[in-house]
């Protein structure tokens, strides 16, 4: 029987310990795909400098598919987290987001309420970062409103912690013969919602699918649309650091509709 096929990702330009932060992430997340959550790459082996997936076969994307994947996605958020801001399980310092050359570091830790968690861990924690590039130096106070209203609660729904990939943008799904599987996770609890919006910020193959099947599977919250943009500007900030251009102004604005 011939072994199987692996693709290693090269982190050798990484910080020490993340091929370990995103094999933990791998690994939590496929544990919900007995219970019939999103197929996850197969981890072959980790080590310092490297990570050796399954290797995969890519195939044209499919409607069927896009409808088994908004299925599988709810399932695999309703595996949960301990907490808001809780990173996955087998780790217990802080992630990473962003190029895997040059990833920044992702605050984790457990948070009550998802506003807080998302206020402090992600909006302000993402604005220090610009602030130290000089980026954001004179909208700061916008930034900052939004993360004051985050953090009253008045975005929360009462939905407990869910357990999400954290950077599901339409790259980060491979399309195969048997479906899609998912890779590359910044792997924490979190909102459901966020997912979701990062397949919409980059529009995914299928996206109206791929949600319409999620809302069957596990209904939204009302007004799920008009935080769409809220979700997506931690995204949006770390591009805007990490990549600077459009993404600076982009970030600004999307924080004006919040703030």
């Amino acid at each position: 029987m011939k072994p199987p096929r692996t693709y290693r990702k090269d982190t050798s330009a990484a910080p020490r310990g993340y091929s370990s932060w995103e094999a933990a992430g791998l690994l939590w997340l496929a544990e919900a795909q007995a219970d019939g959550g999103a197929a996850i790459a197969e981890l072959q082996d980790v080590d310092l400098d490297h990570i050796d997936l399954l290797q995969y076969d890519p195939a044209p994307s499919t409607n069927v598919q896009a409808d088994e994947l908004g299925v599988a996605l709810a399932a695999t958020h309703a595996a949960g987290a301990p907490a808001f801001g809780a990173p996955p399980a087998r780790w217990t310092s802080h992630g990473f987001v962003g190029p895997a050359d040059s990833p920044l570091p992702m605050p984790l830790e457990a948070s009550e309420s998802w506003g807080a968690f998302f206020a402090e861990q992600r909006i302000r924690h993402m604005l220090r970062t610009g602030l130290a590039q000089n980026l954001w130096q004179d909208e700061q106070d916008v930034f900052e409103r939004v993360a004051q209203r985050l953090e009253s609660g008045e975005f929360d729904d009462g939905r407990p912690p869910a357990r999400i990939h954290g950077d599901l943008w339409a790259g980060n799904i491979l399309w195969t013969r048997k479906g899609a599987v998912l890779i590359d996770p910044a792997a924490h609890g979190g909102h459901a919602e966020t997912d979701l919006a990062m397949l919409l910020l980059f529009t995914a193959p299928h996206i109206a699918r791929i949600i319409a099947a999620y809302d069957e599977a596990a209904p939204l919250a009302d007004g799920w649309q008009e935080r769409v943009g809220l979700h997506q500007l931690f995204p949006v900030m770390v591009h805007a650091v990490v990549f600077g251009g459009g993404y600076v102004q982009q970030s600004v604005e999307m924080a004006r509709s919040y703030a």
